[in-house]
């Protein structure tokens, strides 16, 4: 058992003082505000959830950066997508594993303690499949392991190159399963996940892109009760090639033909109309927002304010892991808002309320659902994932209550956070997670290889 005590704590009922959180097996077991420290009790100033990346590929940590030289014509994601190919072939399952710890390690550092891993990185460099259908899953279970962070692994399903069931081309060989293989490929997974404390497994076809109708219905039902993951409508161009096979936009296509519910997550829906951002809304599904890589890739700007609106569910990844992030994330997605609209606090939800507060709490609970994590936040019964940041932060000064989220989302920069507790194990002391020198040395020994 650990004793917590927090001089101001984010409760799901709001703001509390004097908090006492009592943590057993991983987990809370109690919360009570209006207590004054007890002996034992280890003592901190400012306590927050941990959030969710509710979108993760993890192998592309190690290529951040390597795509900004500018091509002979103009970058899109479609240029982007094929420098991504070239480095996924040259991973290994060790690079793999240490690629990932240090993104885990980076993530738990900067507020994340889970992550929803959609995983299509599969076979070895040939295409040949690994005697173990999940040897690549397993390295994802390990460096979680290693990290501390929760892990939801979405596998993902991928058959073809493009809509209609075209072929793949051979930047994707490492991906691509039949409905039979994929079955495997899960059975397999479910193995790995289940010797990890607090994990759980979902699917993730990858896109309308990448599996035909049929497919997608035979692999639905491989989820079981778990979470299913999908990209949908990250391009223009994706909505265009979907109106050419199918007469409908991507968002359109699913919400008339899949069993869309809240077990969903569409990731980026960033281009839809009017009417699909009111249909999605009704589903109670998650739109899984990556506002750094959306950003990074050119995709567009998500219409959250009308989602909203509309009573839609959002919560935030970090996809390319370009840069990590929970305030990066909220901060962008707020900004591409202000852009859009040319406005301030366009995602606050009212006057006189904070953006950030509601980022916060917006994202929070839609990572929980889109990970299928039944309680969110500090509140008995939750897996113990506690932030506390730093009270003495430039940003952070002379703040309480919601200023404090609204100086470490919009004004931080890096440092406010000072500790991080992941299945109720303390992982990340004075900002410093305690993996991060031997995961940065492995993972820079991997790169260099990767990169020569």
């Amino acid at each position: 058992m650990t004793r917590l005590h927090f001089a101001s704590a984010l409760l799901p009922s709001g703001w509390a003082n004097d908090v006492q959180v009592v943590v057993t097996a991983g987990a809370i077991a109690a919360v009570t505000p209006d207590v004054a420290p007890a002996a034992g009790d280890e003592r901190h100033a400012i306590a927050l959830p941990g959030l969710a990346s509710l979108h993760s590929h993890a192998f592309q940590r190690g290529m951040a950066g390597l795509a900004e030289l500018r091509g002979a014509s103009t970058d899109t994601f479609w240029t982007w997508r094929e420098t991504m190919y070239r480095f996924a072939l040259a991973m290994t399952p060790d690079y793999v594993a240490d690629v990932a710890t240090l993104l885990y390690v980076e993530m738990l550092e900067q507020g994340f303690t889970r992550v929803g891993e959609f995983h299509y990185l599969h076979h070895d460099r040939d295409g040949s499949h690994y005697a173990n259908p999940a040897e690549m899953a397993a390295r994802i279970a390990s460096a979680a392991e290693a990290s501390g962070i929760g892990l939801t692994l979405l596998p993902s399903f991928y058959a073809h190159g493009s809509f209609g069931g075209a072929a793949p081309h051979d930047g994707q060989r490492r991906f691509i399963n039949s409905v039979d293989q994929f079955a495997k490929l899960m059975a397999a997974s479910r193995k790995v996940i289940s010797k990890l404390p607090g994990a759980n497994i979902g699917i993730a076809p990858h896109s309308l892109r990448a599996v035909v109708p049929d497919e997608l219905s035979a692999i639905i039902a491989l989820a079981e009760a778990g979470p299913v993951h999908i990209h949908a409508a990250e391009q223009v161009k994706e909505v265009e090639d979907c109106l050419a096979w199918a007469g409908q936009r991507p968002v359109q296509w699913l919400l008339e033909h899949a069993p869309v519910d809240q077990r969903w997550c569409l990731i980026h829906a960033t281009h839809m109309t009017d009417e699909e951002v009111s249909a999605f809304a009704r589903t109670g599904a998650v739109a899984g927002l990556c506002p750094v890589t959306e950003a990074s890739l050119g995709d567009g700007i998500f219409p959250a304010r009308e989602f909203l609106d509309a009573g839609g569910s959002f919560g935030v990844g970090t996809d390319s892991n370009v840069l990590v992030g929970v305030a990066d994330e909220l901060r962008q997605l707020e900004y591409g808002q202000r852009l859009r609209h040319r406005a301030r606090n366009v995602l606050s939800g009212g006057a006189g309320r904070s953006t950030g507060r509601t980022l916060f709490d917006d994202a929070l609970a839609g990572g929980a659902q889109a990970l299928a994590q039944p309680v969110a936040g500090l509140a008995p019964g939750a897996r113990a994932d506690i932030v506390t940041l730093d009270a003495a932060h430039p940003s952070l000064a002379g703040r309480g209550g919601d200023a404090t989220i609204d100086g470490w989302i919009f004004a931080s920069g890096n440092g406010a956070i000072d500790c991080v507790w992941a299945g109720g194990n303390k992982v990340v002391e004075g900002g410093r997670h305690k993996l991060r020198q031997t995961a940065r040395e492995r993972f820079n020994a991997a790169v260099r290889r990767l990169v020569a």
